[in-house]
Parts: C-alpha cells; sequence; structure tokens
C-alpha cells in the first residue's frame, strides 16, 4: 500500500475526529469522525475556514491563538485542563478535547487537530460530584439531628440533675457525718455494736458515688457539665491514668500506649478527657472476655480539603487525634452507627447504662473536636477522637485538695432553696468556725443582706432557683455590698456559663453534689488565709 493510502486508510480509522488545516486556516482534510461529530458532509468544509468549527464567542480570538501555533508547531496534547469546545452544523456546542501536531507536506505545513467530544465524561464527572455532594449533606443531616436529639436530651437531664445533686449532696454529707459519730462511737468502750451502723453508712455512700458518677455522664453527654478547659499534652493525660486503666481492663488484656513526639497542646478539661479514656478502656474490656490488646495512639493530624471529604464538619489546621483501638468482638455496621446514641446499649440489662459512649461523643465535640467510630465483627473497635491543636504550653497539674483547710471565722451568706441542702451547708461552714446566715430565695437574702449590721464577707448562692437565679441575686447583693466575693454552687450551671460551656469570667462555682472538703477550699481560695480578726 503506498504511503498516501496507507496515512489515509489510519485517518479514516481514528477513533477522534481529525481535521488537517493549512497555514491559511483553511481546511484541506477531514476524516468520517468529523463529519459525524459536527454534522457537515466533507465536501461541506473541505476548503471552508476551520473557524466554521469554532463557537461564536471563541471565534474572534480563534486567528491570533491559530498564528501563534504556527509560529511554534510543539505538539500539544489532550488533557491539559483547557475548558475548548466545538460548535456543529445546527448550532449546537459541546465541550472538547484538542491535541495539536504538525504534518509537513508538499504544499507545505498541515495543522493536524484531533478532536475529542468529552460530554459523556463531564456529565458523569457532575454525576459523581452530585452524588457527594448528596452524601455529605446525608451525614450533615445525620449529625444535625443527633446534635438535635442531644440538645433535646441535654435538657431533661439538666432538670433531673439539679433535682439529683441536690439531694445527693444531702446524702453524701449527712452520712459523712453519720460515720464519724460511728467511728467516734467504736472507739469508746462497749461500742462495737456502733462498727455495722458505720458499715452500713460506708455502703450508702458507696451508692451515692455511683449515682454521681452517673449524673456526671447525663450532664456530660447533653453538654451541660461546667468545662473547665486547659491546654494540655494528651500523652501526659494518657500516662497519669495508666495504672488505673491497667487496673480496670485486668490481667488478660494487654494495654499499648503509643505517642508521636512533638505533639501540639490541646484546649480540654484534663478530668473529661482521663472520663473518655476510662469509658473506652472498659468497653474495651467488655469487648474482650477472653483477652487481647488496647491500643492507645496519639498523634499530630493536619487536617486538608481532601481530609475534610471525609469529616467536612472540620476545619483545615492542625488537630490532635487520640485513638482507641481494641481487638475485641466489634460491631455490625448498623450497631456502630447507633454507638453513640444516649441509652442504646448491646450489653445485657443491668450491665450497662448506655451513657459510655454517648458521654464521650458529648466531651469531645464540645471541646471543638470531632468523634467517629469503626467497629467490624470479630477484627475490633477503633474510636478516633481530634482535638484541635492549641498554641499554647500545657498546664502543670494541680493536685486536689483531699483533707478540710484550716477553720474560718467569717460570715457567709448561704442561698438556697433546698432545706435539706441548706441545713447541710449551714452545718459544714458552721462547724469549720463561720458565722452562717440562712434565705431560701433570693428576696430572702436581698433583705437580710441590707438588715443586717454586721459584715458578711461571703456570698454562697444556689445558682437554679425559683423567683430568682443566683446570678442576679448575687447582682443585686453586690449593690447593696460591693465588691463582695460570690461562690456559686449548682450541679447544672448552664446560667452561669459562656455559649462554650465554660464559666463566665471571674465567676467561682463548687459544683453539687459537694463534699465538706471541696466546699471549704472553695471558700478559703475565695476568702484567703484564715487569721481571725483581732477585736
Amino acid at each position: 500500500m503506498a504511503t498516501a493510502e496507507l496515512y489515509e486508510a489510519l485517518l479514516e480509522a481514528a477513533p477522534d475526529a481529525i481535521v488537517g488545516v493549512g497555514a491559511d486556516g483553511r481546511i484541506a482534510l477531514v476524516n468520517v469522525q468529523t463529519e459525524t461529530l459536527f454534522g457537515y458532509d466533507r465536501s461541506e468544509l473541505i476548503g471552508q475556514s476551520v473557524d466554521l468549527l469554532v463557537p461564536d464567542a471563541a471565534r474572534h480570538l480563534h486567528p491570533a491563538h491559530r498564528r501563534s501555533y504556527m509560529n511554534d508547531l510543539a505538539q500539544r496534547p489532550m488533557g491539559l485542563g483547557m475548558e475548548l469546545a466545538g460548535r456543529r452544523k445546527d448550532g449546537t456546542e459541546f465541550p472538547a478535547e484538542i491535541s495539536l501536531s504538525s504534518i509537513d507536506t508538499e504544499d507545505g505545513i498541515l495543522v493536524s487537530a484531533a478532536v475529542r467530544d468529552v460530554s459523556e465524561r463531564i456529565e458523569a464527572q457532575r454525576d459523581r460530584e452530585r452524588l457527594r455532594s448528596d452524601a455529605e449533606r446525608g451525614r450533615l443531616e445525620a449529625r444535625m439531628h443527633q446534635s438535635q436529639r442531644l440538645e433535646s436530651l441535654g435538657q431533661l437531664a439538666g432538670g433531673v440533675a439539679h433535682d439529683f445533686n441536690n439531694l445527693l449532696a444531702v446524702i453524701l454529707n449527712y452520712t459523712t457525718f453519720i460515720t464519724e459519730e460511728c467511728n467516734a462511737a467504736v472507739a469508746e468502750p462497749g461500742g462495737e455494736r456502733w462498727a455495722a451502723v458505720r458499715d452500713d453508712a460506708e455502703q450508702v455512700q458507696l451508692a451515692a458515688g455511683r449515682a454521681i458518677e452517673l449524673t456526671h455522664q447525663l450532664l456530660a453527654f447533653g453538654r451541660r457539665e461546667v468545662v473547665r478547659p486547659q491546654p494540655l499534652s494528651l500523652s501526659e493525660v494518657v500516662r497519669r491514668v495508666e495504672q488505673l486503666l491497667r487496673r480496670s481492663i485486668g490481667e488478660h488484656v494487654q494495654l499499648v500506649i503509643q505517642s508521636e513526639s512533638g505533639l501540639a497542646a490541646v484546649l480540654a478539661d484534663r478530668g473529661q478527657v482521663e472520663q473518655i479514656l476510662l469509658n473506652l478502656a472498659v468497653n474495651a474490656r467488655d469487648a474482650m472476655p477472653g483477652g487481647g490488646t488496647l491500643t492507645i495512639d496519639t498523634r499530630n493530624i493536619y487536617v486538608d480539603d481532601d481530609y475534610r471529604l471525609a469529616r467536612p464538619e472540620l476545619k483545615t489546621g492542625l488537630y490532635v487525634r487520640l485513638q482507641v483501638s481494641d481487638t475485641g468482638a466489634g460491631m455490625e455496621r448498623e450497631v456502630a452507627q447507633r454507638a453513640f446514641e444516649p441509652f442504646f446499649t448491646t450489653k445485657a440489662k443491668g450491665d450497662g447504662s448506655g451513657l459510655g459512649l454517648a458521654t464521650v461523643y458529648g466531651i469531645i465535640t464540645q471541646a471543638g473536636g470531632n468523634a467517629l467510630i469503626y467497629s467490624e465483627p470479630g477484627i475490633g473497635t477503633t474510636v478516633s477522637a481530634l482535638f484541635p491543636a492549641s498554641q499554647d504550653r500545657p498546664a502543670s497539674v494541680r493536685r486536689p485538695a483531699t483533707e478540710v483547710g484550716i477553720r474560718g471565722w467569717e460570715t457567709i451568706l448561704v442561698v438556697e432553696d433546698e432545706l435539706a441542702l441548706q441545713e447541710v451547708t449551714r452545718r459544714i461552714l458552721a462547724r469549720n468556725g463561720h458565722t452562717v446566715l440562712t434565705a431560701s430565695s433570693g428576696l430572702e437574702a436581698i433583705r437580710l443582706a441590707e438588715s443586717y449590721e454586721g459584715e458578711i464577707h461571703l456570698l454562697l448562692t444556689d445558682v437554679i432557683m425559683p423567683q430568682m437565679l443566683g446570678k442576679e441575686v448575687a447582682e443585686r447583693i453586690r449593690l447593696i455590698r460591693a465588691g463582695i466575693p460570690v461562690l456559686f454552687m449548682s450541679g447544672y450551671a448552664q446560667p452561669v456559663l459562656t455559649a462554650q460551656g465554660t464559666l463566665e469570667r471571674g465567676v467561682h462555682l463548687v459544683e453539687k453534689p459537694f463534699s465538706e472538703a471541696a466546699l471549704m477550699e472553695k471558700v478559703r481560695a475565695l476568702l484567703g488565709p484564715a487569721i481571725a480578726p483581732r477585736w
């Protein structure tokens, strides 16, 4: 076969439309695919300006582009990301990819343009983007619905916790009083019979302690718990609770702790992060009754646009990932999708409250983070928490007070509408040397502040009360007694919190149910050293 015939055969067999254009911009040759794509007969194209195939909007620019290419005959392949288009005989346009090459012929340079219609590819890409957008919207709607459920349940939990914590404070402190009296009685001759009473009182205290934990869980998953965020090193928090975790999971589970060097700090509540670790460790232990491995890993993660495709609710930037993985039984996909829901549990009745993972989710999201769970039956479960990195340095650890501090002498005004709790608070303060004034409402407290002739050194008020909240009581009493320190007490302190769940600047709070040691520590922190005045 002759060279010309071979070239013509290859031209006709090409899958793309081929248009040969001379230096004058006129069409010199076309193949059958050109006729199919553009809708012209071959005879209608040969000798015509190639501008005939260019859309109207770009036609005035085409001669300059053509001359520029003729001056630099470099090969230009398809797929360079240029948005090009072709125009059919009927005036319709289509998106196109075009490659250019030059052919040296007897009649001079011929530019060969291979034209490919990419309409189907672009439409398929749009379909993928639409599906991705629908999936992203579905994930966001699911998270929004979960947040709405948490908000509703959180409001319920807050109301329950307020009343429940009042009762627990009374139970906890009165049993402490009873235990003290029993210990004194046991030490006296013939006092052995009081040992049984003391043991019973201690059992009540233990039960109250478990109820307190449950109340904190209710508040944590509903984002109603008081949060005291500080810059933390997550790896340092893990190290501090390592021994507690080992005792909790038992010897049949191996604990592996991994941490990346140079870990960034995060802004979170230390106690809440410890609660996350303990809850996840206990869940992992229960999923590995025959033994296994629990791995806790902390490392820096940079969230970019690609990472956000899986977690669109995140912002770009540096995060610290806390990942807890076990080699336990795992969960079916449908179960894992509901794992963060409050009161959802796969454990037997009486073995779990269904608040463990819901608490974890509430704590993480309240700290501005993101929680994700992945699980497969027979392989295990991984809970991944991302906390936004902080530029601040981690705060030093402060040990909590374990003993009641120095006795005081100051006068304290106590405002509490729950009479049983009012009395137990009065008793704690009085037995530590304070003069105590009590009021059952805000209006009564204001009248006392106006009529009492002596100095009142501290206002100790409940946050949630009928008719007048503790915050308003404090504001009005400060108009009467300027500069008086105020200590709020509540198990549900939402009215004195910011939108982020942290205490407002300058606000001091003792959380119910409080022990004698906790209350006196807060009182002394506000009043200063207990130095009695010289009369």
